[in-house]
């Protein structure tokens, strides 16, 4: 009886059936949005390597930051000879000093996480620095909470660098996450949806374009005494046909040729009414804004925030180059006290930076005339090391 009860059951399931000119007619949109993933490997892939504007803010940046001259001083006086600056110079066989802090600074900008390596030499100074994938690094903490190793992974092999001495090996640098004690946060994080939107509206453009820049309509069939189906030979014929002779660019504006019962009715807009064009721009201008770059510096049209190129360049370095400099050089040298045993500091030398040169030009004006200050007061506001004596 049961049995019989679950038979009952399945018959009264009513049955659902697909006309064969579903599939031509009848035209629908998914409901959901889809976002891409946010680990830091797809970040990568999709926001630097797969998107135009996120890779040239991360380079503008970068390069930029690392071109930025440095000096070296103390409370007493600037070296233009040091141990450090030999280093920096020359941190390993294969990179300058501008390829090593390249590397560092988008390391930085797109995992929010940059690591610097020292390699033991035959004294207390590092004999090599190398900078280290962020995405193969992972942070041991201590029963305190603060890290007592690193862990590099490459290939199923595992590579543990040991805090716990007087000589740390790793310089972990990080911006700030306000939901993470020992990983910083990425711009690429803040960026990932108009990331999202910018690669979208890209891919929906050249889709059009590879339909003749013209979205699909509907091939409606109107049989004769009322037939409203295709046989399945008719159908993969027709897809067929329409694939080989109307789709692509070679085939844009081709006229269709129509036999009977088949009537062509457009359902689709073009381009310009969709404003792709612009829904890319505001995506595009999202993304530098997340990454401190004026969307002027980078060609986009529309943006009234500053005056002129020159203007947009000066804010650029001033808002996102020189802080995120003083951050990492601040960092290195604390870091590197810890082999030198001197309270050193490298930091930009702004006198070098022609995109401050207005500025800098103006302060000195200001300083220089102001007479109820000092010589040493001077060089003070000016960020310069006393002069020693007799100089």
């Amino acid at each position: 009886m049961i049995f019989e009860f679950l038979r009952r059951a399945e018959k009264a399931v009513p049955e659902q059936k697909a006309s064969a000119t579903g599939r031509v007619v009848a035209f629908g949109t998914s409901g959901r949005v889809a976002w891409s993933p946010r680990d830091g490997v797809s970040l990568v892939k999709n926001g630097f390597q797969g998107n135009p504007v996120g890779f040239r803010v991360v380079k503008l940046i970068a390069e930029a930051a690392a071109a930025l001259p440095l000096v070296l001083q103390d409370a007493g006086r600037r070296y233009e000879a040091h141990p450090v600056l030999d280093l920096i110079r020359r941190p390993n066989p294969a990179q300058g000093r501008a390829d090593l802090f390249e590397a560092l600074y988008a390391q930085l900008l797109l995992s929010g996480n940059g690591y610097l390596e020292a390699v033991p030499g035959g004294g207390r100074l590092p004999a090599e620095l190398h900078v280290l994938r962020s995405d193969r690094m992972s942070l041991v903490p201590g029963a305190d909470g603060w890290p007592v190793a690193y862990d590099y992974t490459v290939g199923g092999r595992k590579h543990r660098f040991d805090m716990t001495g007087p000589m740390p090996p790793i310089c972990h640098i990080r911006s700030f996450h306000p939901q993470d004690d020992h990983y910083g946060l990425s711009p690429m994080q803040a960026a990932a949806v108009a990331v999202d939107v910018h690669t979208s509206a890209s891919a929906w453009s050249k889709a059009l374009l590879d339909n003749a820049a013209r979205p699909s309509g509907a091939i409606v069939y109107r049989g004769a005494d009322g037939a409203g189906s295709l046989t399945p030979d008719q159908y993969d014929r027709l897809v067929g046909e329409l694939e080989a002779n109307h789709q692509g660019a070679r085939n844009a504006g081709r006229p269709m040729l129509l036999e009977g019962g088949l009537d062509w009715k457009p359902m689709g807009f073009s381009p310009s009414d969709m404003e792709f064009h612009e829904t890319k721009l505001s995506a595009a201008r999202e993304i530098a804004i997340a990454f401190g770059v004026p969307p002027m510096l980078i060609g986009i049209p529309g943006d009234a925030t500053y005056a002129n190129y020159q203007e947009a360049n000066r804010a650029f370095y001033r808002l996102t180059v020189l802080p995120l400099v003083s951050k990492v050089t601040a960092a290195v040298s604390h870091w590197l006290e810890h082999f030198t045993d001197e309270a050193v500091e490298l930091r930009p030398d702004l006198d070098q930076v022609p995109a401050l040169a207005v500025e800098r030009d103006q302060q000195w004006a200001r300083v220089g005339a102001a007479d109820f200050l000092t010589q040493a007061e001077k060089r003070a506001l000016l960020g310069l090391p006393p002069l020693a004596e007799g100089e």
